[in-house]
């Protein structure tokens, strides 16, 4: 699949702190794209150059092939940009605000309505469409900069931490609409700290680390990349010898037992063990109280990467 966006050795200093350290990712058509890292990591500077806000010291940015540097403005008018704490003229309607935008957007009268339905029907917002935005939640404000953000119709939308400040049931909505964005055609590229909004919505994954990129690809590569089965058991009572019955096992490649009971063994073939574990677990005679495989989180990888990266 060609990429909609390239970004190739990025880097950008403020005075002597180097925020960007050469990094480089790619963006696929019609996907959405966690951009992960720690508060500091360099996320929102990487937004602020994607959105033409500030400049870069040197590295390249494509856009569908069109060179950042010589074609800016071509490529701006296609990108939306939502920063990280959006603000709005209070005392209007988000009919009002949005037909500012409009003017703002070259728009004429009768398509500055049209796209204002169209958008505030996107965000879920037509039932509030004459409240003053005073009077909205900050999950209501940030579809609110959503739809601000997608009034041009762009074709790759930024999104800078939209869920940081939300309560769960904020974000549970905002990321709602984020994933349907999809649905019209956007590619979503969004930073957040938040581990679980990732995995919970994003096809692809980059992560940032000190300005450094130390990974980028799709969250089920990286699953089976970093990610090592481990098959959780919680007996009534430990069986005698279960260890050493375990190791006795080919596809068994390390055991682990708590002091509650719990037993974690990780496997080198999956499968095998998916189908021959309960089978040995069940000649033991002892009550097992769960069996489960453990699914991989984001987390896990992150933790992974992070500390092998740290002394970047």
């Amino acid at each position: 699949m060609i990429s909609l966006l390239k970004v190739i050795n990025l880097h950008k200093s403020f005075g002597n702190v180097k925020a960007l350290k050469g990094i480089s990712f790619e963006v696929k058509p019609s996907t959405v794209h966690g951009f992960l890292g720690p508060n500091g990591a360099g996320k929102t500077t990487t937004m602020k150059i994607l959105s033409g806000l500030i400049s870069f010291d040197k590295g390249t940015i494509l856009f569908e092939n069109l060179n950042f540097k010589t074609s800016k403005s071509e490529i701006v008018r296609q990108i939306g940009y939502l920063p990280q704490n959006p603000a709005f003229y209070g005392y209007l309607t988000p009919v009002e605000y949005l037909s500012l935008i409009g003017q703002i957007c070259n728009f004429d009268t009768r398509n500055i309505k049209k796209r204002t339905e169209e958008v505030l029907e996107i965000v879920k917002l037509t039932n509030v469409s004459k409240r003053k935005i005073s009077t909205f939640s900050g999950g209501m404000l940030q579809r609110l900069g959503i739809a601000v953000a997608i009034f041009n119709k762009p074709k790759l939308l930024l999104l800078d931490e939209p869920t940081s400040s939300l309560d769960p049931e904020g974000r549970a909505e905002v990321l709602e609409h984020i994933k349907s964005l999809q649905e019209e055609g956007i590619t979503v590229f969004f930073s957040t700290h938040i581990l679980s909004d990732v995995e919970r919505i994003c096809d692809h994954i980059t992560i940032l680390h000190k300005g450094k990129v130390i990974v980028s690809d799709s969250l089920e590569n990286l699953q089976k990349q970093y990610i090592q089965p481990v098959f959780c058991i919680e007996f009534e009572n430990i069986p005698d010898e279960l260890e050493e019955k375990l190791y006795q096992l080919s596809y068994i490649q390390k055991v682990d037992i708590d002091n509650s009971g719990n037993v974690f063994i990780y496997v080198n073939n999956i499968e095998i063990a998916k189908r021959e574990l309960i089978k040995v677990l069940a000649q033991t005679n002892k009550s097992i109280l769960s069996f489960c495989l453990k699914k991989p989180s984001l987390e896990d990888i992150f933790i992974k990467v992070v500390d092998k990266n740290d002394d970047i």
